[in-house]
């Protein structure tokens, strides 16, 4: 499972997020995107534990606390969507 961190401090940075989370267990992983024109942090990242329990537990404790002075959203993860394609999915006859 992959834990979704929302509405974060462009601030934050990779180590801030995996000091927070191992609170509850071990961080594998940390991704926080950025935009491809600016390079600025896009205000969300992605954080994977070592167990579902650790972080079903992070969720829990962090879904709504505040840190670096937002509000965090933080829930499971969904899957990415291909959103690339465009609207002509099918061979259009005319």
């Amino acid at each position: 499972m992959t834990i979704y961190v929302g509405n974060l401090s462009y601030r934050a940075t990779e180590a801030d997020l995996k000091a927070v989370f191992a609170d509850y267990g071990e961080v594998k992983r940390v991704v926080l995107p950025t935009d491809r024109e600016t390079g600025r942090m896009r205000g969300f990242a992605f954080v994977e534990m070592n167990e579902d329990a650790q972080e079903d537990a992070a969720i829990t404790e962090l879904d709504g606390a505040e840190w670096m002075g937002r509000q965090l959203r933080v829930n499971k993860a969904k899957p990415r969507e291909d959103n690339r394609r465009g609207a002509w999915t099918k061979k259009q006859e005319f």
